[in-house]
Parts: structure tokens; C-alpha cells; sequence
């Protein structure tokens, strides 16, 4: 960048006054102020496309990346399934020709429990002693309890 000391800034408005003058200097001071600021918001704007740019071709490269390894698993599994399938084939045709014994299907079992009555895991006498609540009370049963009696 251009090297500006106090010195350097000094000499440039010295030089400004005398050509420009007096009247004229402050209007041109802000006009050259706004284009100074539009030339950097146009910078940016210019790194931002770029920047953008650029992150949108690693995105496109990572994506690339990801279907081919996809399309080798996908490639990958189909022949294993195609194997796994033609070695069952193979099975079932050689033990056809041998056996048509099949295991009969599970039979029902009840359950022996009680599933509507709830158990719990720690004693009521324990639940007691500790005290810890067994029961639940709703709002107004909870300040009805807690209310402070009035003085007789």
C-alpha cells in the first residue's frame, strides 16, 4: 500500500487548499470521502463473489466425491446380495433335493404376570421412611394443605 504519514497528509492538504481553494474544498473533500467508500464497498463485494465462488467449487468437488463413493457402495452391496442370493439358491436347491423337514412355528405363551396391576421397585415402608411422596396432589389440594390457619 501507499505509505501516507502525518508529514505526507499534511503536504496533500496544503496543496489541495492552495489549488482547489478555500470555498471548494470541503465539497470536493466529500466527494472524493464517497468515492473512496465506494471503491471499497466494490472491493469487497468483488473478494465476496470470489470467496463464494470459490467455496461453491470445493462444494461441487466434495459432492463429486461423495457419489462415486456411494456408486462403489451401491456397487459393492448389489454384489454381495447377487452372491449371497445365488449361494442360497445353490443351499436350498442341494438340501430340496435331501430333506423337506421345516421347524414348526413358535407356539403362544401367555404372559404369567399381571400387566395391569403396577409394581414398584421400592417398598411403600421404605417410600415411608424416607419420604419420599407416593402420591401426587393437584394445585388446589397443595394450597389447601399448605394454607397457614388463621389465628383463633
Amino acid at each position: 500500500m501507499i505509505d501516507l504519514g502525518i508529514t505526507k497528509i499534511a503536504l496533500i492538504g496544503v496543496v489541495a487548499l492552495i489549488v482547489i481553494g478555500p470555498k471548494d474544498l470541503p465539497r470536493v473533500a466529500r466527494m472524493v470521502g464517497a468515492m473512496l467508500g465506494k471503491a471499497q464497498r466494490y472491493v469487497a463485494d468483488v473478494k465476496a463473489e470470489v470467496n463464494r465462488s470459490i467455496d461453491l467449487e470445493e462444494l461441487k468437488k466434495m459432492r463429486e466425491g461423495v457419489e462415486t463413493a456411494a456408486r462403489d457402495v451401491e456397487s459393492s452391496i448389489r454384489t454381495t446380495a447377487t452372491d449371497f442370493s445365488s449361494d442360497m439358491n445353490n443351499a436350498l436347491a442341494t438340501e430340496n433335493t435331501e430333506s423337506t423337514w421345516t421347524p414348526p412355528p413358535p407356539s403362544y405363551k401367555h404372559p404369567a404376570k399381571k400387566w395391569r396391576v403396577k409394581r414398584s421397585n421400592m417398598p411403600a415402608w421404605y417410600k415411608a421412611k424416607s419420604g419420599v411422596r407416593t402420591k401426587a396432589l393437584s394445585g388446589a389440594a397443595r394450597v389447601a394443605r399448605f394454607r397457614p390457619q388463621p389465628l383463633k
